[in-house]
């Protein structure tokens, strides 16, 4: 059995709950669905109440249960919210790994894949601990800080938000020693009256919460840098910067992609250097750069930043790539299906019109989500960035989407369905050896069924309408 993550009496010291039986719980889950056994089960409220699925929870193996009321099973009992709890948990766990470096990611675009690129870096230099996910909100935060295990040397956590006042909480839990805000850009806009200025100044909230001296690392190339570099200098941070303009500390100079792989050019504070990296996304050359730089903030020696940028694979539904095999050959899936907003597609629209292709460049497409009045606007506006990456065929999904349909030339149009389950047979059924297809999309409007219908094509028990397999 593995060392004790927590046993119930320190669970019941750090959220001053009472004991119902004794244990000792070698992880933390808040689903049945993925509870491991040994897990302290934390039985919050939701769309159902958390304690309801304690029995579950205990025949999967749980060690104990996290509870605010009586149950049959080995638990601490806490008076009041049990997420309340869980917070308290966190902060203990943070307390009693007073060694540990933190860093927090935050940002419009690339929080995710940046803060798993950063952990890798980690990795390699001792004991270390991030988000697993997108475990990034009110919930996610606590619940990553309760897992570290008390030996953690580094650990880093995504922080997001749909709204103000969200980060600032989470940031503080936290208490980072570096801060990332990989860019601000118009994603949850609906959010905000005044536009992207208050997704910038949430962002900022990150600062808030870093121990004194820290480090914010920062874009210098968007259009909210001084904003953001002035809240990090009034909250006591030192401020580092990555981007192409010559005054950066991590600044990006050229970015080719040779193959299936990139060799990133740049200047670190001042040093050359060339260094190859598995991801093809033009936007890896600057997070390459802000990678860099966090590391540098929590004490990873280059050599070993470098290694683990140059290992680390692009994460499933953020760029990974698939060889489909089909009649007369394969075609290259690229599943960007995870989310999207106006940079990410944009960036990745560029991405694709650079590549070599034998055969022709498509892209399927679903509705960007939460951007406000202008949502029609910035789907319409996609049209540019595809024509300039000469893109052969575009598949269009969900009614945002037609505003972009309505406005490509007849020539570049493949499809369009209300919505993703309805295209993804027709995107399937168009493609052909030799194409390069990618797929991008916001979550919530189901990309990934276009993606999932594409990478099935593979599959011999699978059959487009009409063939036989």
């Amino acid at each position: 059995m593995a060392d004790p993550l927590w046993t119930s009496k320190d669970i019941a010291a750090a959220t001053g709950g009472v004991e119902a039986g004794g244990f000792a719980a070698t992880g933390v889950s808040i689903d049945t669905r993925s509870l491991e056994p040994g897990d302290l089960f934390v039985a919050l409220a939701g769309a159902r109440d958390g304690h309801e699925f304690v029995a579950q929870a205990m025949a999967g193996g749980a060690a104990g249960a996290l509870v605010s009321r009586d149950v049959d099973a080995p638990a601490v009992k806490v008076a009041g919210d049990v997420l309340v709890a869980l917070e308290k948990l966190g902060v203990a766990a943070r307390e009693r790994a007073p060694q540990a470096r933190r860093g927090a990611v935050t940002g419009s675009v690339g929080k995710t894949s940046v803060t798993q690129a950063v952990m890798a870096g980690l990795s390699l230099a001792g004991p270390a601990h991030s988000s697993v996910k997108s475990y990034n909100n009110h919930i996610g935060v606590p619940l990553t800080l309760a897992r570290m295990p008390a030996a953690t040397r580094r650990a880093v956590f995504e922080i997001g938000m749909n709204h103000a006042e969200e980060i600032r909480p989470l940031s503080k839990l936290v208490r980072p020693h570096a801060a990332l805000v990989t860019t601000v850009g118009p994603v949850h806009t609906e959010n905000f009256p005044d536009g992207e200025a208050g997704v910038a100044r949430a962002k900022a909230e990150v600062f808030e919460g870093l121990e004194p001296g820290g480090v914010a690392v920062l874009n210098a190339d968007n259009r909210w840098f001084d904003l953001l570099a002035a809240a990090a200098r009034d909250a006591g941070a030192v401020v580092r910067t990555f981007g192409r303009a010559e005054h950066c500390d991590a600044r990006l100079i050229d970015f080719q992609v040779p193959g299936s792989h990139a060799v990133v050019q740049a200047r670190f504070d001042g040093t050359a250097m060339d260094f190859p990296i598995l991801q093809t996304g033009l936007h890896w050359g600057l997070n390459a750069m802000a990678v860099l730089l966090m590391l540098q903030a929590l004490d990873v020696d280059l050599d070993k930043s470098l290694a683990a940028l140059g290992a680390f694979e692009p994460l499933a539904g953020r760029g990974a790539e698939k060889t489909v095999a089909v009649s007369g050959g394969a075609f290259t899936l690229i599943d960007e299906s995870y989310n999207a907003n106006p940079i990410s597609m944009a960036s990745a629209i560029a991405t694709l019109g650079a590549r070599a292709a034998p055969g022709r460049r498509i892209v399927a497409l679903t509705d960007m989500l939460e951007l406000g009045p202008q949502q029609a606007e910035f789907h319409a506006r996609l049209a540019e960035p595809l024509a300039s990456a000469s893109i052969d065929l575009v598949f269009c999904a969900g009614p945002l989407m037609k505003s972009l349909w309505d406005a490509l030339p007849p020539t570049r149009r493949g499809g369009y369905a209300e919505t993703a389950a309805e295209l993804a047979p027709r995107v399937a059924e168009a493609v052909r050896a030799g194409d390069v297809v990618m797929v991008k999309g916001s979550n919530g409007s189901k990309a990934g069924q276009v993606a999932q219908a594409l990478a099935a094509l593979g599959d011999p028990s699978s059959a487009r309408p009409g063939e036989t397999r």
